[in-house]
């Protein structure tokens, strides 16, 4: 044991945190390994003592019952990454083959639970998932109180050990899905796990894929609807997300705290996101479609009103709204990125003033400024942010097809996006499967 102790003085001592200890409690004498910044030490060893003092009274071996209070460990990888992630190790002299590891009293370095930062939730409850893991897991355990509810965990990466941990409904999962996943984690254990791109590459997904493979969620009641439908649910240490498996075409259109509502208000809110999206998808190309292609669709004074408030305007109707849908990227994202007290600032001057000093000047139409809106506002109505980036991306192949072929390439586009759509395939499962409770999963 005094050569373990030596190796990992020598990986670990070059960091100031790193600390090795000899305590003697009770005539049981034993070395304590762990870093400052992770375990409040003085009660941490108050802790221990308590151990000790209860084992002694008890007239039960010390050693015996700080192993039933913890954890045995053997390996010398697997000691590294128990100090590295906060726990004591303590080190006796008898004991050759193993050390104990225990749950110190740790330095509080995360967050409380707090309500959703991103999305807002209605009749619901109000808690979210923080970058805990182990707490997140036992959120998910609170909002679905089930003895099927499994919890399988996997250290992944080489040099940066990442615990992960997924969590399924052993009586609905797809048993092909899971069965996948768990093989897929097992050999990517080699990988290093820092973004979500590190994990697609784990579950071999193609990071180029312009729809989100993996649906994240912070709000546990949709995470527990989901493992009900029989998906599986990945946490990852430092992640304040559940992220699900497989992602589904449903995911855009479908919260389950919808479900809240009575019947009638339910459709019609899930019916009204999906007028949204396709408003948000259609509304820029329909535009260039009927002003620059096939105006003749028009009636004639309708025609005659959009001509007029393009009067002025010194270049064509598809470089108009390309040009202001990337100013109008710029502002969304620089509203996302500057903090709270100035973003509502940078939209009001990008959306207000911006917008209509570009009409006065004659650079834009005053019916572009309405179509705008109203596909920034339809934007708003996808659920989960990834989806919503989706739809951004993908209403740019619309706007192409219908500066060319007008009102035809709209239909062209729509064609197109269904079919990327049908070829989409997550660990065996169709991005359209809208019903995956009663659906099926491929063997490739």
């Amino acid at each position: 044991m005094s050569s373990l102790l030596g190796s990992l003085k020598d990986k670990l001592s070059d960091s100031d945190d790193f600390f090795v200890i000899e305590e003697e409690f009770n005539q049981t004498k034993f070395e304590i390994i762990g870093v400052r910044s992770l375990v409040d030490l003085a009660k941490s060893l108050e802790l221990i003592e308590k151990h000790v003092t209860t084992a002694t009274l008890m007239h039960k071996g010390v050693l015996d019952y700080l192993i039933n209070n913890g954890k045995k460990i053997s390996k010398e990888h697997e000691i590294i990454t128990a100090v590295l992630e906060g726990e004591l190790i303590l080190v006796f002299e008898d004991c050759e083959n193993f050390v104990v590891s225990l749950e110190p009293i740790r330095v509080s370095l995360s967050r409380p639970v707090e309500q959703p930062t991103n999305g807002s939730v209605l009749q619901g409850p109000l808690n979210s998932f923080n970058e805990e893991r182990l707490v997140n897991i036992g959120i998910l355990r609170k909002r679905l109180v089930s003895d099927q509810l499994r919890v399988k965990n996997f250290l992944i990466g080489k040099r940066q050990k990442k615990n992960v941990s997924i969590s399924y409904d052993a009586k609905s999962v797809n048993k092909k899905l899971l069965q996948k996943t768990i093989e897929l984690l097992e050999n990517g254990s080699e990988i290093e796990l820092q973004s979500i791109q590190d994990l697609m590459k784990v579950l071999k997904l193609s990071p180029w894929s312009a729809v989100g493979r993996i649906h994240a969620t912070e709000i546990p009641q949709q995470a527990a609807s989901c493992l009900v439908k029989g998906k599986v649910v990945v946490f990852i240490d430092g992640f304040p997300f559940a992220y699900i498996l497989p992602s589904t075409f449903g995911d855009i259109f479908i919260l389950e705290n919808d479900k809240n509502f009575p019947m009638p208000i339910t459709v019609s809110i899930r019916v009204l996101r999906l007028i949204g999206v396709m408003i948000a998808l259609i509304a820029p190309g329909l535009y260039v479609a009927l002003v620059a292609v096939n105006p003749e669709v028009l009636r004639i004074e309708l025609a005659l009103s959009i001509a007029q408030s393009r009067n002025g305007v010194p270049y064509p109707a598809l470089v108009e709204i390309i040009l202001m849908l990337v100013i109008l990227e710029l502002i969304v994202e620089a509203s996302i990125r500057l903090p709270q007290s100035i973003g509502p600032t940078i939209t009001m001057v990008g959306g207000i003033i911006l917008g209509q000093a570009a009409v006065e000047a004659k650079l834009v139409s005053n019916l572009l400024i309405i179509v705008l809106a109203a596909t920034t506002i339809a934007n708003a109505t996808v659920i989960g942010y990834q989806n919503l980036i989706t739809i951004r991306m993908l209403k740019y192949t619309i706007l192409i097809l219908a500066s060319i072929f007008g009102v035809l390439g709209i239909m062209a586009g729509v064609f197109l996006i269904c079919g990327y759509f049908a070829s989409i395939n997550t660990l065996g499962v169709p991005y359209l499967n809208m019903d995956f409770s009663k659906g099926d999963i491929n063997s490739g």
